[in-house]
């Protein structure tokens, strides 16, 4: 059965029509051709299809298409995104990937730490006697733990992602947040 939905994909309407089984991944890829979206595990366990789905990371294997008619997807080609933009220029400075293939999820979920981290949403290893948490690595390295990398580029995944919370922190001018001179 199909049915018709409309999608906003980084800044872009885009209306088609779906067979109810297709999943956000495969509506994305095969139909909107968008390849930064890249298929991994089809389980949710890889994090390669990882976007910002209305504005929270989601893996896009694990969702129908028809789910989420009306939808905003931001996609790490998003040019328009500056943290995207910034994403990308601190993976590139820290050599946060080699192969590549999972790095548009990878940038994803950082954006969504990032907006986390900002927000003051703990996570599971946020210590109970802060009131927020901060950009340590083990904060990052939990947040960003749905995201593999086969090639191993963890350590400069969680050091470009901790630099650029500084820098943001740094923008804001408040040296008394959360990570601020770590």
């Amino acid at each position: 059965m199909e049915s018709p939905i409309t999608l906003t994909v980084d800044g872009r309407r885009h209306t088609l029509s779906v067979d109810t089984r297709v999943t956000l991944l495969d509506a994305l890829r095969d139909r909107l051709d968008v390849p930064s979206v890249k298929k991994g595990c089809d389980h949710g366990q890889c994090g390669s299809c990882t976007v910002l789905l209305d504005g929270r990371r989601a893996t896009t294997c694990l969702t129908f298409a028809v789910a989420r008619d009306g939808a905003e997807i931001i996609t790490a080609a998003d040019e328009a995104d500056p943290v995207l933009h910034a994403l990308h220029r601190a993976f590139l400075d820290h050599d946060a990937f080699q192969c590549g293939y999972c790095t548009p999820g990878q940038i994803c979920s950082a954006a969504g730490v990032l907006a986390e981290l900002e927000a003051g949403e703990p996570s599971a290893v946020t210590s109970a006697a802060r009131s927020a948490p901060v950009d340590d690595s083990a904060e990052i390295r939990e947040r960003m733990s749905g995201n593999l990398c086969r090639c191993g580029a963890y350590g400069n995944i969680v050091a470009a992602v901790a630099r650029l919370a500084r820098e943001r922190v740094a923008a804001d001018g408040d040296t008394d947040a959360p990570g601020a001179g770590s």
